[in-house]
């Protein structure tokens, strides 16, 4: 066992025990400060690096320009943090209430996903505007490589050891220090825990699901994106995918935030997502169909104009060709056919 590793991580099921983890990658001091570089923020730094890297690589076969995409980013990057971080400070304002400066600690945690993609989408609207691009393709752009770097950062939920899910016996259930400090404090008496929170037993690798997850809805997309011609396809096909999956997943986390109603936020958002991808791609099929209808009469109508010439050609022909039997017939002598020849 490594004692020095901040979590303790065990798969029972899967004969994984003992595995220590960090949530530092690596420090050093730089003019007398210690920096620190988390996992966590790597990960994301490399999440938004490769599909920065792919989107530029696929851009002119999209009708885009890569110093475009690059331009994109340099918004939604910074636009997708502080909506994260606004989301979150939003439903948990009783954490930051009494002192405002821990808006700006993101090393504690505290980063709300939809917040960034609300943000990153606002981001991406804006530069839109400025560049006096079709806001709907380049979402439809975008929307295949949201999924990848969602997978890609759930990674650093392991590593911190949160976003976790209720007890389970399945054989990839998850059991840490990290686990049972959380379900601790859920419990307030806990010499009878409460069924599912019970923290000494393994719990739903949630992260898990949610990078496998992601990693199949990128892959789906992106055949949606290379044979969709209808404009928000793409974004709708992966607001229904990852509603779907985000709606069951968040039922069973325990960290999930709430409505004072006591509804999970975001399993309300996920509904929402797939009522309006849904609604997009019904849309998009009327007007499909509308546009075949409208098609289906324009070729109708130039059969009949095609139909209408034909018959005073045919009178024009007869009209000739009756002419022609009415001039007199005329005989030519050999010598006349010698001459003109």
């Amino acid at each position: 066992m490594n004692n020095t590793a901040d979590y303790i991580v065990s798969f029972p099921g899967l004969g994984i025990n003992d595995l220590g983890i960090n949530r530092v990658v690596f420090q050093f001091s730089l003019f007398g400060h210690d920096i620190a570089i988390y996992w966590y923020g790597l990960l994301i730094a490399l999440a938004f690096l490769l599909t920065l890297l792919l989107a530029v690589r696929q851009a002119e076969k999209h009708g885009l320009k890569s110093d475009d995409i690059v331009d994109f980013f340099l918004i939604l990057i910074p636009t997708a943090i502080i909506g994260a971080r606004l989301y979150y400070v939003a439903f948990e304002w009783s954490q930051f209430s009494s002192d405002w400066l821990k808006i700006l600690d993101l090393r504690s945690g505290g980063l709300a996903f939809y917040g960034g993609v609300i943000g990153a989408m606002i981001g991406i609207w804006f530069m839109a505007m400025h560049k006096r691009i079709r806001l709907s393709k380049v979402l439809d752009y975008f929307a295949v490589y949201l999924p990848l770097g969602h997978a890609i950062g759930r990674w650093g939920n392991f590593f911190n050891q949160e976003a976790f899910g209720t007890n389970t016996d399945l054989p990839w259930g998850m059991i840490s220090n990290g686990t049972a400090s959380y379900l601790s404090k859920l419990n307030p008496d806990p010499a009878h825990p409460i069924p599912g929170l019970d923290p000494a037993l393994p719990v739903h690798p949630t992260f898990l699901y949610e990078f496998a997850a992601n990693i199949l809805i990128f892959v789906i997309l992106i055949f949606v994106r290379r044979r969709s011609k209808q404009p928000m396809s793409t974004l709708a096909s992966y607001f229904i995918l990852y509603g779907l999956v985000r709606f069951f997943v968040e039922g069973i986390r325990t960290d999930s935030l709430y409505t004072g109603d006591g509804f999970r936020i975001s399993q309300l958002l996920s509904a929402a997502m797939v009522v309006f991808g849904l609604l997009v791609l019904l849309i998009n099929i009327m007007r499909n169909n509308s546009r075949k209808k409208a098609l289906a009469r324009i070729t109708l109508t130039e059969d009949q104009a095609a139909g209408l010439l034909v018959v005073p050609m045919l009178a024009d022909a007869e009209e000739a060709s009756a002419e022609s039997d009415e001039l007199p017939e005329t005989e030519s002598s050999d010598d006349d056919a010698e001459e003109k020849f």
